[in-house]
């Protein structure tokens, strides 16, 4: 007999939408993180944690046609907590799904996290299926028409997403409530039929290093102590090293179960719990295990960024948001930079950043003229962010990475999340300002205008107001400038005490130019002649401007100044 595959379905909504009741009724079997086993959940309510439970139907006839030789297909629910403070528990739990399950109050409608989670299937997942649970709640006479009208509403909000031809079906996971704890759950079966019909072969890559998501920890007597999680990449197999890389111990793995079944070995994807020896739960409530070294500790990262367009805010340079990666949420600031429009950079997802481009400095976001720039817009230019963060992270250096203003009213019919992207590049050292940044071309374009104080001869001239008079001329010697009369020099150093400056043009000054300036007055000072321009505002001719532009560089520790 085959092996099972394992498909991972994240059940997301708003709070008390019923996503743990429906999980509940579309399981068989639970594995131990799985149903609110929480205190505080059990006392509130609501999903503080993320619970996984699972059932198995046989493989879908079409999936055998494709040559899958596994008799059954074991789907794992990840059942994701929807309370409005608990957002970066979702964000860590979505990561890790083959598909969505968005889970709609049919009384309520969409609701301000029901939007939320929403978003983050755009961002993480491919396929959706839409659940209105409680239908139980309509009066029967009104059944029918609600639920056309909610299908009507969330194909509406839905058809402008990638998800706008998701199936769409209700359900009453808890028929009767608290009162009537026995009543059998209604559209279950139907549902199970739907999530038989999205289901594909998922993606498994064993090769590659073993990352291991762990959400929970506990110890067993006479045993160790079992590590339950996901597997995001690669395969371990008993007797195989493990790092804990947030508390840099290593563990050897001593064996492994799915769902109360041993088995030898774990694939990307599998859910599984691993024991291992001599090691305190408490140390680990949630984070990584790994193959060692696999997992670095992040304090700065490039990543090409995304803007959410519900996200209503500005996203500037030195703003500081929540940014959740892996398990992680702290916060970061963030520099922008991006391409200059006719650059060409990879689009290889995997490739490594260049640094060999040179990037341009940005105040903010840059959005497509249309002004929407989310997912799937045309944005102005190729952009990415340098993002520092607050506390050091430790996760897979090709990690999504979600941006958000978690701090915002939680009771604010707003979108939190901001932004969203794919770690580039990573930086591990806690000297990366002097040791790495210096290595990153981000340049601001500068510039400076001066006026023409006189001419000299047919390819000199004086202008002044370009530098004032402390400036370290002798720093911009050589450098280029543009005249708004079209004649090009090139500064050849200061010219007297006050910041003038002298330029030469090489191709020779314009007639026009020269005899503009050529008027000078001739006046009697005490013992002696002293010459004074007729300056352009005394002949009412408009003063021709000297524009100095180049670039200055944020990251060279020497400032140095570059022109094209």
């Amino acid at each position: 007999m085959a092996g099972k595959i394992n498909f991972n379905i994240g059940v997301l909504g708003h709070v008390d939408s019923g996503k743990t009741t429906l999980s509940k009724a579309l399981s068989t079997v639970a594995s131990t993180a799985c149903f609110d086993k929480n205190p505080q959940s059990k006392e509130r309510g609501i999903t503080l944690d993320l619970g996984f439970s699972s059932f198995s139907v046989d493989t879908p006839a079409r999936l055998k046609e494709c040559g899958v030789e596994s008799d059954t297909v074991q789907y794992t629910l990840v059942d994701c907590p929807g309370h409005a403070s608990l957002i970066r528990t979702i964000i860590g739990g979505a990561q890790i799904i083959d598909l969505m399950m968005l889970v709609v109050d049919i009384v309520k409608g969409v609701q301000t996290q029901t939007a939320e989670c929403l978003v983050i299937g755009e961002i993480l997942c491919n396929k959706m299926i839409i659940v209105l649970n409680k239908v139980d709640l309509v009066p029967p006479e009104k059944k029918q028409a609600t639920v056309d009208k909610m299908k009507k509403r969330m194909l509406k909000t839905l058809e402008k997403t990638r998800f706008a031809d998701s199936p769409i079906i209700a359900v009453a996971a808890k028929p009767g409530g608290a009162e009537s704890p026995d009543s059998e759950a209604e559209g279950i079966s139907e549902l199970i039929d739907v999530i038989n019909s999205q289901t594909y072969l998922p993606d498994r890559d064993p090769s590659g290093p073993f990352i291991f998501a762990v959400d929970h920890c506990f110890s067993i007597r006479g045993q160790g102590t079992v590590m339950t999680g996901t597997v995001l990449s690669g395969s371990a197999a008993i007797n195989d090293n493990l790092e804990i890389p947030s508390l840099k111990v290593q563990k050897k793995v001593k064996s492994i179960q799915m769902f109360k079944m041993p088995v030898d070995k774990v694939i990307q994807g599998d859910r599984a719990g691993i024991c291992v020896t001599q090691f305190d739960p408490k140390q680990l409530e949630r984070g990584y295990a790994c193959s060692p070294g696999a997992l670095p500790t992040v304090h700065a990262a490039i990543i090409d960024i995304h803007k959410i367009s519900y996200f209503k805010g500005a996203l500037t340079t030195k703003s500081k948001f929540h940014i959740s990666v892996g398990h992680d949420t702290v916060m970061g600031r963030l520099f922008f930079f991006g391409l200059m429009p006719g650059q060409q950079v990879t689009n290889d997802k995997n490739s490594s950043f260049d640094y060999n481009l040179e990037y341009k400095y940005q105040d903010e976001y840059l959005v497509a003229e249309n002004g929407k720039g989310g997912e799937g817009e045309t944005t102005l230019i190729k952009q990415y962010a340098l993002i520092e963060l607050e506390k050091p992270v430790t996760c897979s250096s090709t990690s999504l990475l979600i941006g958000s203003k978690l701090d915002t009213d939680i009771n604010a019919n707003t979108c939190r999340l901001a932004f969203y992207g794919q770690l580039l590049e990573i930086f591990t050292d806690p000297a990366y300002t002097t040791k790495d940044l210096p290595k990153l071309k981000v340049f601001k374009l500068k510039s400076r205008e001066g006026l023409v104080d006189r001419v000299m001869d047919e390819y000199s001239l004086i202008c002044k107001n370009l530098f004032k008079k402390e400036t370290n001329i002798e720093a911009f010697s050589g450098m280029k400038v543009e005249l708004s009369s079209g004649e090009h020099g090139v500064i050849e150093g200061g010219f007297g005490q006050s910041g003038k400056i002298k330029i030469r043009v090489a191709d020779g000054i314009n007639p026009s130019t020269a005899e503009r300036y050529a008027g000078v007055k001739k006046r009697k000072g005490k013992g002696k002649q002293t010459e004074v321009e007729e300056t352009a505002e005394e002949t009412h001719a408009e003063p021709i401007r000297v524009i100095l532009s180049f670039k200055r560089y944020v990251y060279d520790p020497q400032k140095k100044m570059k022109q094209t």
